[in-house]
């Protein structure tokens, strides 16, 4: 029986087995090892350790008070992350797939941010705000522009955001504007010849059928935001003082930069996960219901 299944689906098999492989190297084993490393005291360096249970984990949740801080923090850039990139998003989606022409390249101009590498982009952005706002806010009328961008732990955190959604709502408008054309015509027409208004079509005929394009942006939104390290390094290092360090941060620091307490990371990292797992598997349950209902 196995051998007539290799058979049949020969040609499949060769084509998966290099993206299993890949995926199995580089994602499964590094996974399960760190979760091995996790319940050790292990420094990444040394081939001896101490098996200690759950002592990492009890640590990092009670004692750790700069690892409960980027929870905290990452939390709140999640949130915000998650609103106003969709939001604006779909706004964009709407506003372009409403006009008649220019929608190329409308198209093309909201997108190009997202082509750009985060890294290039952000350094860009730390120009602009390092230099280029400076110099603006010699002029009087600009004067409200002379203030600490990335340095003011009150005003990082909206920089960041402010750079997160620039860059981060050109794929999610690509996706929305791909469900908006796939909304049947006629019932935008019979809608229209019944009198209804723009947000009576929007809350009870876009919206509802674009269900799974919402559910498919917000679980990209969450996964991405949870997982943020390279824009927040490029632009604050997670400063001024740690106000800006996220999780990924955390964790990469407490493995190589300052402890090297790799098992202690290794930790961290899995409530990472588990955060990520359950917070993920209750809004793609919630969203998938309500597309039913839809």
């Amino acid at each position: 029986m196995l051998k007539r299944l290799v058979k049949d689906h020969t040609s499949l098999i060769m084509f998966v087995l290099p993206a299993f492989i890949m995926y199995v190297t580089f994602l499964v084993i590094p996974m399960l090892q760190g979760s091995y490393y996790s319940f050790t005291n292990w420094d990444g360096l040394n081939k001896h350790y101490t098996f200690v249970g759950l002592e990492n984990f009890i640590e990092a949740i009670r004692d750790d008070a700069n690892f409960r801080t980027s929870i905290l923090f990452t939390a709140k850039y999640v949130l915000f992350a998650v609103v106003f990139q969709n939001a604006i998003a779909l706004l964009l989606a709407l506003m372009i797939e409403s006009q008649s022409k220019g929608k190329g390249w409308l198209r093309t101009i909201f997108f190009m941010p997202s082509m750009l590498s985060i890294i290039i982009s952000t350094f860009m952005w730390v120009f602009v705000f390092t230099k280029v706002m400076p110099a603006l806010s010699k002029y009087a009328v600009l004067k409200f522009l002379d203030i600490s961008w990335l340095g003011d732990p009150n005003i990082s955190f909206y920089t960041i955001m402010l750079v997160s959604i620039w860059g981060g709502i050109g794929t999610l408008m690509i996706i929305y504007m791909s469900a908006i054309q796939g909304i049947p015509m006629h019932l935008k027409e019979a809608a229209i010849i019944d009198g209804a208004k723009p947000h009576h079509m929007l809350r009870f005929i876009t919206l509802p059928l674009i269900a799974h394009a919402l559910t498919i942006c917000i679980f990209l939104t969450l996964n991405n935001s949870f997982k943020v390290y390279d824009l927040i390094y490029a632009l604050t290092g997670g400063g001024p003082a740690r106000a800006t360090q996220v999780i990924s941060m955390n964790i990469l620091e407490e493995a190589y930069q300052r402890n090297f307490r790799y098992g202690y990371a290794s930790a961290k990292a899995i409530i990472l996960f588990l955060i990520i797992l359950v917070i993920t598997l209750i809004q793609v349950s919630v969203m998938k219901k309500r597309e039913v209902e839809a």
